[in-house]
């Protein structure tokens, strides 16, 4: 199966990713929307421009596409990234990250239809818990790089979501009913090293920007690729 995955950079794009090299196909692209708009429906916004540094880890190749990010608008920049990536690498379809937003989900179907690929979801409603951990167990270094929710602060951005991270993203579920995997949006994630990368990344350069108590972002200035040992 020759496939694109679409990559947020975030650890659900990349664990579909991952999965999908497990399944031994070939992942020929990535493709990355990247919005003007912060507050875009339907792709990650912070620092979604470093995803260029993942794909060099990674070694493949990466296509970088701009959307408005408005509502529905976004829709046909989608449909031209993945008619130019279907084209570039002969594509059979595109795996995606999706858990749990059916208005995400449905959409990318519908374009996806449309361009002529079928469409891969393999964490599709996969209890988050679970699949937090199996992330946490394959190896993946992952950091959270903005939140959105009560229960989060300022301390949290930089984090790594390791097994103390998971046990108190968990225990903020059981007192607050938050979603441990960041699928309400409390929070996004940025991959730093997992089992596909040939070089794992290093953040030099960073600084914090609060909205308020319980919201902000870690914003990147500076990354480095270091080579695996």
């Amino acid at each position: 199966m020759k496939v694109a995955s679409l990559f947020s950079g975030g650890k659900d794009s990349m664990f579909s990713l991952y999965w999908a090299v497990q399944q031994g196909w070939d992942v020929r692209c990535l493709v990355t929307l990247c919005p003007m708009n912060k507050d875009s429906w339907m792709f990650h916004t912070p620092n979604i421009s470093w995803t260029r540094v993942q794909a060099e880890a990674l070694g493949i190749p990466h296509i970088l596409h701009k959307t408005s990010g408005e509502k529905e608008d976004e829709l046909a920049d989608l449909r031209d990234a993945l008619q130019q990536a279907k084209q570039e690498y002969h594509l059979q379809g595109l795996v995606v990250g999706a858990i749990l937003s059916d208005y995400q989900q449905e959409r990318v179907n519908r374009i996806c239809e449309e361009v002529g690929l079928k469409t891969f979801a393999p964490l599709w409603h996969k209890d988050q818990k679970l699949l937090l951990r199996e992330m946490i167990d394959c190896g993946f270094d992952i950091i959270i790089q903005s939140i959105a929710a009560d229960g989060l602060s300022k301390k949290w951005l930089g984090r790594r979501i390791d097994h103390a991270a998971y046990h108190d993203l968990v225990a903020l579920q059981q007192k607050i009913g938050f979603h441990p995997a960041g699928e309400g949006g409390e929070f996004e994630s940025f991959v730093l090293d997992c089992p596909l990368f040939n070089k794992r990344i290093l953040v030099q350069e960073s600084y914090p920007v609060m909205e308020s108590e319980h919201t902000g972002v870690l914003v990147f200035t500076k990354l480095s690729n270091e080579q695996k040992k």
